[in-house]
């Protein structure tokens, strides 16, 4: 068995498609059916069955994929021991962040870590914070960026960054003449949230909590994955939403949308890590570009 095949198997697992797996991997699709075949013929079992042009996981194969998943990781992480024993500084950073932290907070310190650094590669990936916090846990990512709270107790969490949750409307809706929006008032509407384990609507149940208030009051019209969709609701009808200031920041400015300061609405941006994961040179470089602010700590350097 060798590293190869198990990234052709897990790009297979994870799209169930041998065509795509090849067009991800710049592999031909003859030589991902034959990596697949010969793990199946050397360990003599089945690992996927074949309909038509996609491919399933047998139970055999969901077995397999954790061992694989995790011996991948650890190859990986041995790979960046040897990079970073290495006098020159490079290196590849795999950072899992959640939507609003991609999209309006890390781009910029991104860009600051290639113009020092422009042998360090930087993969990034979006998702949500639970999303974010598991893949952290089991070592698909070198750092984590969340925000709100993680159920995984074993990663180190170190505040970055604040941010605020702001109440969001369109700019006509019947509110928005309004000076203020008191929580009594939100069963009144139909809402857009972000989807669960997302940390923006995890944060906002907590505010709802302690304005005692129950989700179960409001009427949630939508659920929408990102940001950006929440904002096209909004803007288009008579739905309220409560997102982060900073990615309202910009339609607020062109006069789409209203907000409204909420009561107990501040939060952290964190950073999310494995203690048991070696600590790169690379990855300390980009720590060192991401505390902002009053309140946030000064990640230590390493020795």
């Amino acid at each position: 068995m060798t590293l190869e095949q198990l990234r052709i198997f897990l790009a297979v697992a994870d799209g169930q498609h041998m065509t795509h797996a090849a067009t991800k991997l710049g592999l031909s699709q003859s030589a991902v059916s034959a990596a697949i075949s010969a793990l199946e013929t050397r360990h003599d079992v089945r690992l996927f069955d074949r309909i038509g042009r996609r491919v399933s996981l047998t139970e055999n194969g969901r077995i397999f994929l954790r061992e694989a998943r995790s011996l991948l990781s650890h190859a990986e992480s041995a790979s960046l021991v040897l990079d970073d024993l290495s006098s020159k500084l490079r290196g590849r950073l795999r950072v899992h962040a959640s939507q609003t932290i991609a999209s309006y907070w890390l781009p910029t310190r991104l860009v600051a870590l290639h113009d020092l650094y422009p042998e360090i590669a930087v993969m990034m990936t979006v998702g949500n914070t639970a999303s974010v916090a598991e893949a952290v846990h089991e070592g698909r990512a070198d750092l984590g960026l969340v925000e709100g709270d993680i159920t995984q107790g074993n990663l180190r969490r170190q505040v970055i960054a604040r941010d605020r949750l702001v109440l969001v409307m369109a700019s006509g809706h019947p509110l928005a003449s309004e000076h203020s929006v008191p929580p009594e008032a939100f069963a009144d509407w139909g809402w857009v949230l972000r989807e669960q384990g997302s940390g923006t609507r995890s944060e906002f149940e907590g505010l709802l909590t302690k304005s005692g208030v129950k989700l179960s009051d409001l009427t949630i019209a939508l659920e929408l994955p990102s940001n950006e969709a929440v904002l096209a609701a909004v803007a288009a009808g008579r739905f309220l939403s409560v997102l982060s200031e900073r990615a309202v920041a910009a339609m607020a400015t062109a006069d789409w949308v209203r907000t409204f300061p909420l009561a107990h609405a501040e939060r952290s941006f964190a950073v999310l890590m494995h203690p048991d994961r070696h600590m790169t040179r690379a990855k300390q470089m980009l720590l060192g570009l991401l505390p902002e602010g009053e309140g946030t700590v000064p990640i230590p350097a390493i020795r």
